[in-house]
């Protein structure tokens, strides 16, 4: 490994890692993973500086609106508020199954989240009641993002509901998914432009607009990536991890081949890819000035049950070349 390039952060989580993320503003970064704890790391220490214990695997993690305030969800069922100054917590609320995503909204101080139980919730961890919001969707929520007052939710079945957290009594959309497998995750782009994106178990991503005009629906598409040839066979790998790069716009995949590209979606066109992994790529987080990369480093599964590499989190310092879209060749 080459230390210029990328380091490992000391002290990685011992199950499945299944999200990272990186603090807007501090060099600071948060895990989750099936060992049950919530990790914070001073990636520029490269030291642990607080864990965090749940009763069940934690499936998802994110910072709130400063870097002394993180969430969680787990398959305990319950919500937590993670105070990462005085390192105490708080739960906020219970679903009725597995938390499967949480995501802070800092435009309107509410926490999102989403459960195998077929909900979506609204939290303010400012009120004696947390919770303000409970709405029943169709089927497990497997996924969600948001951006601005925007929340997009996917779901079982390819169902996508496109929500506004000021009126979250219907969806602004209801949408079945471009790709015709089951989703893996979702990320909203943070430029207000009017577009998420959607990965599935099939080795692809979409790319969607909010805009239900004709016009701006006719600009949506979907790619292939994260495929591999064994012997003459095309093997196919769920794309695990989306992520923004907070500056250009351009976002990063990483797949179940353990590989990871860089995209310049406007322009359809992939800036960079770097060399696979040992094994899967589970979460991706780009930090607040867009200069370096965490990446999970976790079987995911997709191959049954297997003896595999230990997990690692890999934090890959970036060059302004390997996400800035490339300029268009200029006319001759």
């Amino acid at each position: 490994m080459d230390s210029l390039k990328e380091f490992e952060l000391v002290g990685p989580p011992t199950d499945g890692i299944t999200r990272v993320a990186f603090n807007r503003t501090e060099p600071l970064l948060l895990a989750s993973s099936w060992d049950r704890y919530v990790r914070l790391y001073d990636v520029k220490a490269n030291h642990e500086l607080a864990r965090f214990e749940h009763y069940g695997a934690v499936f998802d993690c994110c910072f709130g609106n400063d870097q002394h305030t993180a969430y969680s969800g787990s398959l305990d069922r319950r919500v937590r508020m993670l105070n990462l100054e005085t390192k105490t917590e708080k739960i906020l609320g219970k679903h009725e199954a597995a938390v499967r995503c949480v995501s802070y909204m800092p435009e309107v101080q509410l926490l999102a989240t989403g459960s195998w139980d077929a909900s979506v919730r609204l939290y303010d961890d400012r009120s004696s009641e947390p919770e303000t919001k409970r709405i029943e969707v169709p089927a497990k929520v497997f996924a969600a993002d948001s951006v601005g007052h925007t929340l997009v939710v996917a779901m079982a079945e390819r169902q996508v509901h496109v929500y506004d957290v000021r009126n979250m009594d219907e969806p602004m959309q209801r949408r079945e998914s471009s790709l015709k497998y089951q989703t893996r995750t979702v990320a909203c782009m943070p430029d207000g432009e009017g577009s998420y994106l959607s990965s599935s178990i099939e080795g692809r991503v979409a790319v969607e607009y909010f805009d239900p005009s004709p016009k701006s629906q006719a600009r949506k598409y979907a790619f292939k990536c994260h495929r591999m040839t064994h012997s003459g066979v095309d093997t196919v790998y769920p794309v695990n991890a989306l992520a923004f790069h907070p500056i250009h716009g351009t976002f990063a995949t990483g797949g179940g081949d353990g590989g990871i590209s860089i995209w310049d979606g406007k322009n359809k066109k992939r800036i960079t890819m770097w060399n696979t992994f040992p094994t899967s790529v589970a979460s991706l987080s780009f930090s607040g000035d867009g200069q370096q990369l965490a990446v999970a480093v976790s079987y995911t599964y997709e191959e049954g049950e297997k003896d595999h590499p230990p997990d690692s989190i890999i934090i890959r310092n970036l060059e302004e070349s390997d996400t800035r879209p490339k300029r268009p060749a200029p006319d001759k």
